[in-house]
Order: C-alpha cells, then structure tokens, then sequence
C-alpha cells in the first residue's frame, strides 16, 4: 500500500529556529497549452497552527471549495505573501523554463520583510534571486506534498490562475476554459485542431497539434 504524504513544518522548524525567514514556493500553469503561468510565494510565522478545517495540501489534491477557503486563510493568516505571473507573450519569446524562473522572481520580490531569507522550491532551484542565490534554497521533490509553505504557496497560485483563466475564457468561450483551465484535455485540443488558436495560446506548445501528435491531459 503506497504511505501517505501530508505537508508538515519540518523543514521550516529547522530554518526559523537558525532566525530565517522562510518562504514556500510554487507555479501552476507550466503544462498548459494556454493562459499565464503563475507563482506564488509564502511566509508563515513560527510555529503556526493550521486549524482543523482548513486544508493545505498539493493544490491538485483538493477541491475547488477547498482550495478557495484555504486562499482566504492564508492570505489572511501568513506573514507575507506574493503573486508572479509571466504572459504568454513572454512565454512565446522566451520559452517556459525562464519564464517560469521569472514568475518566480516576481512572486518573491513581492515578500519586502527585512529578514534573512530561504527559499523551499518545489522542485527545482530559483536562478538569479536577488540577495538570496542558490546557497538559501532547498528544491523539495513533490514539496507541495511535505512543505506546508510550498503546498500554501501552491494553492494561492491555483486558485489565481483558476480565476484569470475563468475571466479570459469569457471572450473565448470556443476553448471551455471555465472547465480546462488552459490545459490539454480532449476537448480543449479538438477545439484547437479544428477552428485554431488564440493570442492566449503557446505557439511552441500547441504547434504539435496542428501535425496530429496529440496527447491529451486530464489536468484541470
């Protein structure tokens, strides 16, 4: 039977009690075929308690409604906390990898408190952090289940990107936004190969589509 992972405060124990100011970090919207990509970056205070009805898991893990009553806590309950989006112009112009890198950024730049900061990543390591660099930060494989900071930072950043794809989906209702949210289900790639993109699409993502080399994701 696979074990069950739940977010802790493991990793931010460890830093706060060497006085750091950790802050959690994540994107959604790297796998989408249309629509921003979106970071998000948070900060707890010291042994803070998630009370009992709030979720904060992989966003993917949880439900609309419970993504969205986790947001409001959050926002409300943090020490500090940022958005960073990246278009799709910059997208088209720069491919993923430094975009993402920039949402990030923004994300972070938003957290002002004059602490010494540290950054947990799901994943992957931040290029070119002004004033932290590579040496205060740790990449946390799946972190969005283990770090409550990076799973917080998860779910501000799903249910932002949620909404503005909801809003945008308003002109372009063709593409069932409202529903996919951007990504490559049956339905949003069928729309595609049969009336074309928008200037929310990525060229380099869905130019595949055009040729018939088509997978499908159920992410959404």
């Amino acid at each position: 039977m696979k074990k069950i992972v739940f977010p802790t405060f493991t990793e931010e124990i460890k830093l706060w009690e060497k006085n750091k100011l950790v802050i959690g970090i994540d994107e959604v919207g790297r796998g989408a075929l249309a629509g921003p990509l979106v970071a998000a970056a948070v900060a707890f205070t010291p042994n803070q308690v998630i009370p009992d009805g709030v979720s904060i898991n992989d966003s993917k893990k949880l439900s609309a409604k419970q993504r969205e009553k986790a947001a409001v806590w959050i926002k409300k309950n943090c020490l500090s906390w940022g958005i960073g989006e990246t278009s799709v112009l910059f997208i088209n112009k720069y491919g993923i990898v430094k975009a993402t890198h920039a949402a990030f950024r923004k994300a972070i730049k938003m957290i002002q408190l004059l602490h010494s900061k540290y950054l947990l990543v799901d994943a992957f390591y931040i290029k070119y952090v002004k004033g932290i660099g590579l040496v205060n930060q740790k990449a946390i494989i799946k972190g969005d289940e283990k770090s409550y900071s990076i799973a917080a930072a998860s779910i501000i950043a799903k249910v932002y990107r949620d909404n503005l794809m909801r809003d945008l989906g308003v002109d372009y209702k063709s593409y069932n936004w409202n529903s996919n949210k951007g990504y490559g289900t049956k339905n949003h790639i069928d729309t595609i190969s049969r009336i074309g993109g928008c200037k929310y699409h990525r060229l380099a993502f869905i130019s595949h589509i055009a040729y018939n080399k088509i997978s499908y994701d159920k992410t959404g």
